[in-house]
């Protein structure tokens, strides 16, 4: 019996046993504690199949896989059961019919684009995207002949007025948007007739937000942060209905930037804790940024949760919370906002978000290449530092924050 666990002779992985699967009148946090056990068995913990390549009982077998969407025990950059037990994840927290994970978000966002997207296509992105995703968008795109019209993201009838009916395949929104948090009217832009709506929700994670329920046509997350959640997976993850997964597949597939087993591995094992730690980490960025609104250290907090955030309204419309990233900008500029990340002992300085430990970067340093102007564009003034909350008590969190203030005035 022994032999048999995990083996699923279809080939496809779409055939699970009855409790495989998430039910979808479970709640979320039952979801993700359920879903993505297909190639299990009877293991409680996820099981890793770090194998490339598959035996088939006849060589015609592989002449049925080859031409199969997401086979997963045929070669690895087909598909891998553990990526699919991921993928399945993820699509039973998002709502969607299918998922499909990438090597990284960036692998996730360009591959989508290059799969949905042709020459002579036209693009609509936000202004206020990660730096990578702006690059892309604005130097690589046009290379190979995809225009791309970028727009502010907080008023959605400017994607309205760029859409160029008939040209326009794709609408690339972020939302909270990296860094200055800034939100975009989800429902409102899937509303636009014709082009494929793509919400990039990695700041949010599908506790926070889910943008398929508004309208959206996929949700895209770099997986690396908050859903894998520990500091020790890159990933990346786009959930949508199966033909529109199954179409990115095919230039995924050429593409081969293809999820590692041990990578989504980790991820699905991140996934069962999701929601308890986005709940706690929200909770104390809540606590942090209302401690730190007023504060004489501190400029600006930009937050969904406050109040005092321009787009508040927005925010409860289409969030369960405020999330667990904020940005400040620290009084005082650069010099400042690099005395206060080196004097916080809590906090540590690193670029990513989502895990465990409260993380700092300095946005302008980040992007040092860029021009002025470009930064501006993307809301990074030279004070501004970007705080991922993580699972520390908050009364330690917030001592921390506070010395380190004191020291960036100093």
């Amino acid at each position: 019996m022994d032999d048999d666990i995990g083996r699923d002779d279809t080939g496809s992985g779409d055939t699970a046993p009855a409790d495989a699967g998430a039910t979808p009148e479970w709640r979320l946090e039952t979801r993700a504690v359920r879903a993505g056990r297909t190639f299990g068995g009877p293991s409680l913990a996820p099981v890793l199949f770090p194998s490339t390549t598959y035996e088939v009982p006849a060589i015609d077998d592989h002449l049925e896989m080859a031409s199969t969407p997401r086979v997963t025990h045929y070669y690895s950059r087909f598909g891998s059961p553990t990526a699919r037990d991921f993928e399945e994840a993820v699509a039973a927290l998002e709502g969607a019919e299918a998922a499909l994970a990438f090597a990284s978000g960036m692998a996730a966002v360009t591959t989508t684009v290059l799969g949905l997207c042709s020459t002579g296509d036209h693009v609509v992105a936000q202004r206020h995207t990660f730096s990578a995703t702006s690059s892309f968008f604005g130097a690589h795109c046009p290379r190979l002949g995809i225009d791309v019209t970028f727009v502010d993201g907080t008023d959605a009838q400017q994607f309205v007025d760029a859409v160029r009916h008939g040209r326009t395949q794709l609408v690339f929104v972020e939302t909270p948007a990296n860094p200055a948090l800034t939100l975009t009217d989800i429902e409102a832009v899937a509303a636009i007739p014709g082009p494929f709506t793509v919400v990039d929700s990695t700041f949010a994670t599908p506790v926070v937000q889910q943008p398929l329920a508004l309208g959206a046509d996929l949700v895209l997350h770099a997986a690396t942060k908050g859903i894998a959640g520990h500091n020790d997976a890159l990933l990346g993850v786009i959930a949508g209905s199966r033909d529109l997964i199954d179409a990115v597949w095919g230039w995924h597939l050429m593409h081969g930037a293809q999820a590692s087993p041990f990578d989504a591995w980790n991820g699905l094992r991140g996934i069962r804790t999701l929601a308890a730690r986005v709940h706690q980490q929200s909770a104390t960025a809540q606590r942090l940024a209302e401690h730190l609104s007023g504060h004489p250290g501190v400029d600006v907090v930009n937050y969904p949760g406050l109040d005092s955030h321009p787009q508040r309204d927005l925010a409860k419309r289409q969030m369960a919370s405020g999330g667990t990233v904020m940005s400040i900008e620290v009084a005082g500029g650069a010099e400042a906002a690099k005395r206060f990340c080196g004097a916080c002992r809590v906090a540590r300085i690193a670029i990513s978000l989502g895990g465990p430990e409260t993380l700092l970067s300095h946005a302008a340093t980040i992007a040092a290449l860029m021009s002025p102007g470009e930064r501006a564009d993307l809301g990074i003034t030279d004070g501004l530092v970007r705080i991922s909350v993580g699972l520390e008590h908050p009364d330690d969190l917030i001592a921390d924050v506070d010395q380190a203030l004191g020291a960036a005035s100093g």
